[in-house]
């Protein structure tokens, strides 16, 4: 099967939106996320808007993100004892790149791998330096 590369916010819809059926399911990482996010449908399309953005830097989109991830990954830390820990980076981390693998190939498929590890790397490393406060 040739697979095509990321292209379209429809193309980072469907890679959000399968990933993170992925996700609810799973049973080390789902009742994380179940727990916290209430309105499925909103969050996929703001992941969407993140991932679009992140991955289209140098193009017009019709909507970016402008939030701040870290903070809100802090915050799911301490409502959940600070019990996140680097295994459910892992997790999360080798489900995207399952789900980029089965969907796309090509050089935002790959940026969107590199930018996943990047991003889970800071986030582990600032969850924990935030425990220290």
């Amino acid at each position: 099967m040739i697979k095509e590369d990321i292209g379209t916010r429809e193309d980072v819809y469907l890679l959000v939106s399968t990933f993170y059926a992925k996700i609810r399911k799973d049973p080390f990482l789902g009742p994380f996320f179940n727990r916290v996010i209430k309105d499925w449908d909103e969050h996929i399309d703001k992941l969407t808007t993140f991932w679009e953005t992140s991955l289209f830097t140098t193009r017009r989109l019709e909507n970016k993100y402008y939030g701040n991830p870290l903070a809100v990954h802090i915050d799911v830390d301490r409502d959940n004892d600070q019990s996140i820990t680097s295994e459910h980076f892992g997790k999360w981390l080798n489900l995207w790149f399952e789900t980029i693998n089965e969907l796309y190939e090509g050089e935002y498929a790959m940026k969107a791998q590199q930018k996943a590890r990047k991003m889970s790397t800071f986030m582990f490393i600032n969850i924990f330096q935030a425990r220290q406060n």
